[in-house]
């Protein structure tokens, strides 16, 4: 719409103004006429491309031209420009600048009209030149309009890629508890059956049978057991709600600590999340148990308070040698991935009093 309405006041000026030609006053009016176009189509001039006092400048000379061109001619609509000059420093301007050369514009139209320099227009009278400000309030209104337009679509864009990255890291947290699943599902279930086999083929060259058939039948177990803990991770990937004490129950079953747990407080429903976690977390500590510190005595304790559930793995020294072997020096992390991510509290470490001295600890809190 600004732009037809610039076309058309250049289109009527053109074929209105007089005199206008190629000598005389007639070229200076041709000229004024030009100058003034020129200064009325620059308001397709990007805001952020013109330094502001570039624009002061040259809307100012716009309003000297705009006059000059009223005092030049004797007829037409040359006043035209000075009117949408006045509306493009509203727009273009800040507030205080843009009513200063409002004024300027308004006082010298008046004054070319009041003091008759130049031929002027004899039927138009000098108050209509002093009106020729007005359209800034226009401009200032529809520049603020633009700019409360601009600043939501950047707010609108700025909220979709906060959208974005909130999703991608929804996204890599997603992956990290996949990682951790996979961790605790194959790094220690497979390294568990692996030494298993490994001591039923050593144990064949002893020709000791019972001892092969005692290695095979644990590696099947621990089979077993990994085809349980996959369960569980489907479970939780698909929000499954698993009973703790039940879950916590099978997997010290399987693992030869049948009688090991103890439940405090009232027995309540938990998020499966919380579940989930709690589960990995004693499966991490009765395998490092296992590993490190063979046919030691372990007590689990599972305790519900008002606001929080607790989980205790503790365990006394080996019994017997352990096996050489190198974790992935992931478990220790992961059990504390879970908790921050749960907003809970973790600690682990070596007992170094009382009757599982030398043994180790892990202990959980996770709030709800």
């Amino acid at each position: 719409m600004q732009w037809v309405l610039n076309i058309a006041v250049i289109v009527v000026g053109a074929f209105t103004i007089r005199p206008m030609g190629l000598s005389g006053r007639g070229l200076a009016v041709a000229a004024l006429f030009a100058v003034n176009c020129v200064v009325m189509l620059a308001r397709a001039l990007p805001e952020g491309k013109v330094p502001q006092r570039v624009a002061v400048v040259w809307l100012g000379f716009g309003c000297v031209a705009a006059a000059a061109l009223i005092a030049a001619t004797h007829d037409g609509t040359g006043y035209l420009f000075a009117y949408f000059i006045a509306g493009h420093i509203g727009f273009r301007l800040p507030a205080r600048r843009a009513l200063a050369l409002a004024a300027l514009c308004s006082l010298l139209c008046g004054g070319a009209l009041y003091f008759r320099i130049g031929p002027g227009y004899e039927a138009l009278p000098w108050v209509v030149g002093l009106t020729t400000g007005i359209p800034v309030l226009v401009g200032m209104v529809n520049g603020s309009q633009r700019r409360a337009v601009l600043a939501a679509i950047a707010a609108a864009e700025s909220a979709e890629r906060a959208a974005r990255a909130e999703a991608r890291a929804a996204v890599l947290t997603e992956r990290g508890r996949i990682a951790r699943d996979v961790h605790d599902v194959l790094a220690h279930s497979l390294a568990g059956i692996n030494m298993q086999l490994e001591l039923a083929d050593a144990l064949l060259d002893t020709g000791d049978l019972d001892k092969v058939r005692e290695a095979n039948d644990k590696a099947h177990s621990m089979v077993k057991e990994s085809l349980k803990q996959a369960q569980w991770t489907v479970h939780a990937l698909r929000a499954d709600s698993l009973p703790l004490v039940e879950s916590l129950t099978a997997m010290l079953d399987s693992t030869g600590h049948r009688e090991s747990l103890t439940v405090t407080g009232t027995v309540r429903e938990v998020p499966a999340q919380v579940t989930q976690n709690l589960l990995r977390i004693g499966q991490e500590a009765l395998t490092n148990a296992a590993r490190h510190a063979p046919g030691a005595p372990v007590a689990v304790e599972l305790t519900f308070t008002a606001d929080a559930t607790e989980l205790s793995i503790r365990n006394g020294p080996a019994t017997r040698a352990a096996t050489a072997g190198v974790g992935s020096g992931m478990g220790l992390i992961g059990m504390r991935e879970r908790v921050a991510l749960l907003h809970g509290t973790i600690s682990a470490g070596p007992i170094t009093e009382g009757p599982d001295e030398g043994g180790w600890h892990v202990e959980a809190v996770i709030p709800g």
